[in-house]
């Protein structure tokens, strides 16, 4: 397609789509290179689908893939990946392995949370490289107007003369102003002169500025560099020494020194904190000195802070769970993060570069290192530049000046790396909880890198750069936990499964999402697990980026999620879910479910001459996932535990404690002819019943140690025990036994055959349902209990349909019990819609 003007017409039919930015419709279209990128929602994504897509059809449907099993490395020294910054980003080579697997040359893959656009870049590169396989095309949006700018620039490439032009413009202004970057050469406190008898300039590199406070004891002010560092403590300690009365005080006690003056363009008097330059690295030559800058020095400072500034951000912060760390010491501008040396530089390569989206991208590229976020640590040596503190505000007692000439110099060798373009990529700025810009069933695969819970507050973060751009995100369907958008984890779910239900409704049936998950909190695990559920999708593979494969307990134990996580879901095909629905409330609708997963699952993973064992393929992990998509499409489980483990063996073939399809076991078979079953523990942290429960049938099965004693076991269990749950009663070793696993005539404990694993589940769920209905009977809330008894107890009260009692007990207890639990949040949610 060829590049058109957005017009007000075109705003006007995607007004209404959730994550329409603020800004004035003439920045909106000015900003945008439609039909490419739209600084608002795209109204021409339905068009690039006609031309690019490929319309689905289940009868004639012939798409299959396993999920993507291998581990990936990311390398995040690629060229492409470092030319501008953001928040998080996943190296477009790992992403591209993922579209490569799951999509064919020509089919349209989908990233809903773009934030810089690796997704369209690993989509162009596709069709680049001596193993290319050709390009696929991308549709790519994201909230943040921002991120969607980033991403415009990211996957178009530059014009033929836009490096030059970029490097005249950088020269025409150094000539101008370049003197106020230079300041004389200084050995052992002499000025050096050249041969004409004028003194030698250097070129500043950066300057370090102090924070300025008065003691609280005796009132006199000390500069935080004279103080600390001069006698030679490090940024980081917390107490200072006062020079004066020698009173020691932890330095977020001390008062800040402000400075008032009147601010022209924001017609008002500031009160901003007081800071002082200490120290400047300048070069001569290509020798690097550092000085204490002088009266000249001081005068080019104080004169460029006269000097009219063209234009430039003159609005306020917004108030956030980030920003309020600026409002507190009188930061309340976006212009007043940056010094006045820097602001005058900016206004001025602003003024030459505001009118093209390349040239801002460069611009937008060196922000982050011209705030006065950028710490100085001087106890790290040649390092000691070590840049803002990454996802937040926080502002160092010692920060950074960098000559903005030079940073944009800088980055200009990085932007000559922008010469791909071989597929075609479209760029929207709006929420994914409103696609309905994008037919429905015309995705061919999705990668997302969603944001998760806390971890960063985006549009808070992407307010200083959106200043420049005029044109802010929306920020009321910003799927994070805020106190100031009071949003918690409920609210953050809620939003992720609209996120879900918009990606599900647009992918095609039988195709599959790719999800990164990087978070600590097992609350916001679980709330992906239940929002991808409670969209329709089912979840076939975790697998840790860049790590060793680890099991789904690992991912569920509390503390346990600390690594950067892939998902692979799938979409069912539409003809399956009419089957499974027609035939709700009978037992069809369990094994329909379990060959319809077991389809979508690889039947052998292969590693080293070892073949993995694959969680999915498991009895527990299959039961938990019938029950869930039972439980989300709102018909009754047929049958219980004891009942799915004893028809597994009846319906499918299984091998090694795993269960296949008649097609796939003699792909397993083939595999284990000549390689070892991988026995190696996994590391599996024991931190309640669960996953004791898990330890123990890992334990004792015949790929590992096999049958054991209780003396055997006892020392080793209580070695794996880690931080139980203050409201979890553990078991005892003697009871986990008894209720789970059967012992011989020798006194060894081992797992139960399926005929009589059957008895054992029956015997366990009865004692469990008894203490359950000892909970029911007692009153207030529950301090000690046993999970693995909620959980019987609410599928019991499922099946009877009494939500009522689900909510009354789930509300009686702890509130981190249900939210780190996806079975018990899924039993809870829904009841409580039902009642």
């Amino acid at each position: 397609m060829e590049q058109r003007k957005l017009t007000k017409e075109d705003l006007d039919k995607v007004r209404n789509i959730e994550g329409f930015p603020a800004g004035t419709d003439e920045d909106i279209i000015n900003l945008s290179q439609a039909p490419f990128y739209t600084a608002c929602p795209n109204p021409f994504l339905e068009e690039f689908i006609k031309e690019y897509g490929t319309a689905y059809d289940e009868v004639t449907d012939q798409y299959h893939r396993d999920p993507f099993s291998d581990d990936i490395e990311e390398n995040k020294h690629d060229l492409i990946y470092n030319i501008h910054g953001y928040h998080t980003k996943v190296p477009p080579k790992a992403i591209q392995t993922y579209i490569r697997h799951y999509t064919k040359p020509g089919d349209v893959v989908f990233d809903g949370f773009s934030g810089s656009g690796m997704t369209g870049v690993a989509a162009q590169l596709c069709g680049d490289g001596y193993d290319s396989d050709g390009a696929r095309n991308a549709i790519i949006c994201d909230l943040s107007s921002y991120a969607t700018f980033i991403s415009s620039n990211y996957n178009t490439p530059n014009s033929g003369n836009v490096i030059t032009e970029l490097e005249g413009i950088i020269d025409d202004i150094e000539a101008k102003y370049g003197e106020y970057y230079q300041t004389a050469h200084v050995v052992d406190g002499k000025v050096q002169t050249g041969f004409n008898g004028m003194p030698i300039m250097g070129s500043i590199n950066y300057v370090v500025w102090s924070n300025v406070y008065y003691c609280p004891h005796c009132g006199a002010e000390i500069n935080y560099y004279n103080v600390m560092i001069q006698n030679g403590v490090k940024s980081t300690e917390k107490m200072v020494k006062c020079p004066n009365c020698h009173a020691v005080t932890d330095r977020t006690k001390l008062d800040i020194k402000f400075k008032v003056a009147y601010d022209d363009a924001l017609g008002e008097t500031s009160k901003t904190p007081e800071h002082a330059p200490v120290l400047i690295n300048y070069t001569v030559g290509t020798t690097r000195y550092n000085k204490a800058p002088d009266a000249d020095d001081i005068r080019k400072i104080e004169e460029i802070e006269r000097k009219p500034l063209k234009e430039h951000p003159t609005n306020m912060m917004i108030h956030g769970d980030e920003t309020e760390r600026l409002f507190r010491v009188g930061i309340t501008h976006v212009k007043q993060l940056y010094t006045s040396r820097t602001l005058f530089f900016l206004s001025e390569f602003y003024d030459r570069f505001k009118d093209d989206n390349k040239k801002l991208f460069l611009f937008t590229s060196a922000l982050p290192k011209l705030t006065i976020l950028n710490r100085f640590m001087p106890e790290h040596g040649s390092r000691a530049l070590v840049g803002p503190r990454a996802g937040t505000y926080y502002l160092p007692n010692l920060f950074v000046e960098n000559d903005v000439i030079g940073q944009l110099r800088f980055q200009l060798k990085k932007l000559g790396n922008l010469s791909y373009k071989k597929g075609h990529v479209y760029v929207s700025t709006q929420s994914t909880t409103d696609l309905s810009n994008i037919p429905a069933n015309s995705i061919d695969y999705c990668f997302i890198d969603p944001p998760f819970g806390a971890n960063i507050m985006y549009s808070e973060l992407n307010f200083v750069a959106e200043s420049w751009l005029h044109i802010t995100t929306d920020n009321k369907e910003e799927a994070i936990i805020n106190k100031a958008q009071k949003k918690k984890v409920v609210e953050y779910q809620a939003l992720m499964t609209k996120c879900f239900s918009e990606i599900y409704r647009i992918l095609k049936p039988a195709r599959w999402v790719t999800i990164e998950f990087h978070n600590s909190k097992n609350a916001i695990w679980t709330a992906i697990q239940e929002s991808l559920g409670v969209a329709g999708f089912v979840i076939a593979d975790v697998r840790v980026l860049n790590k060793e494969k680890k099991t789904i307990n690992q991912f569920t134990a509390a503390g346990c999620v600390d690594q950067d996580l892939i998902i692979s879901a799938y979409k069912p095909k539409d003809s399956f879910k009419r089957t499974f629905l027609k035939n709700a409330g009978t037992e069809e609708t369990v094994w329909a479910f379990v060959r319809e997963h077991l389809g979508n699952i690889q039947p052998v993973i292969v590693k080293n001459g070892k073949i993995e064992m694959i969680a999915e393929r498991q009895p527990q992990l299959l039961f938990d996932r019938m029950v869930a998509y039972h439980i989300m499409q709102g018909i009754p489980v047929p049958m219980d535990a004891s009942d799915f483990y004893r028809g597994l063996d009846e319906h499918f073939l299984k091998r090694d404690n795993m269960y296949f399809l008649p097609d796939q076991v003699n792909v397993y078979d083939s595999a284990r002819i000549v390689n070892d079953v991988e026995n190696s523990q996994f590391s599996l942290f024991v931190t309640n019943e669960k996953t004791a429960i898990a330890w123990l049938y890992q334990q004792l099965s015949e790929s590992f140690c096999g049958p054991q004693t209780y003396a055997e076991l006892q020392p080793k269990f209580m070695q794996e025990v880690k931080a139980v749950d203050k409201f979890e009663v553990m078991p005892e070793l003697q009871t986990l036994l008894d209720e789970n696993f059967l012992k011989d005539n020798t006194n060894h404990w081992y797992v139960p055959d399926v005929t009589k694993e059957g008895d054992v589940a029956k015997l366990r769920e009865k004692n469990l349902w008894r203490e359950f209905e000892g909970y029911m009977s007692s009153k207030g809330k529950l301090k000690l209990f046993r999970s693995e008894a909620i959980r019987i107890g609410f599928s019991r009260l499922w099946k009877e349909k009494n939500y009522k009692s689900i909510v009354d007990i789930a509300e009686r207890l702890p509130e981190q019990t249900i939210q780190e639990d996806a079975n018990l949040l899924m039993y809870y949610d829904i009841s409580l819609g039902r009642i």
